[in-house]
């Protein structure tokens, strides 16, 4: 597998329906209209993924005061995703991407190192999409940790 194609501002958000944590789908063409961060991380109930989601709902408040909305895409089932929002309280939706379609379509799965190693698998990262549906930032291989704090700086809300 080589390096995933990035995107980059400007370019048109690829669309998507995915299942959500409660099975309902969820369509980006849904959110036309409104701002939306895209969030992508590797497994929920995982302390990095946990630490991240939990940074989000703490921000979702100012997030949406300023006409964002969040939305966090894994690879994993609806099921599983169910079980980590009632865990970690999440407030927002989570969509289960298992087949990794469009994770890969935005730049978000492939090659990564990983303690030194080359594997395969979901990279961290986070989309900005403007209300017509276009890509307004692109950010790959952000840490779990600070990340929220960083976008909302870059957002200018902080």
């Amino acid at each position: 597998m080589t390096a995933p194609t990035r995107l980059t501002p400007g370019d048109t958000a690829p669309d998507f329906t995915l299942s959500t944590d409660s099975g309902d789908p969820l369509s980006l063409k849904d959110l036309r209209g409104r701002k939306v961060v895209l969030y992508a991380y590797p497994a929920a109930m995982t302390p990095g993924c946990t630490k991240q989601a939990c940074d989000f709902r703490d921000s979702l408040a100012s997030l949406q005061a300023a006409g964002y909305e969040v939305v966090g895409i894994s690879p994993d089932t609806p099921a599983k995703l169910a079980k980590f929002r009632e865990h970690d309280a999440i407030t927002f939706p989570l969509v289960s991407d298992t087949d990794k379609a469009v994770l890969t379509a935005y730049g978000a799965y492939g090659e990564k190192q990983l303690y030194g190693k080359t594997v395969t698998g979901v990279i961290r990262s986070t989309f900005v999409i403007d209300a017509d549906g276009k890509i307004e930032k692109a950010m790959y291989n952000v840490k779990a940790t600070g990340h929220v704090a960083k976008l909302r700086r870059d957002l200018g809300l902080d």
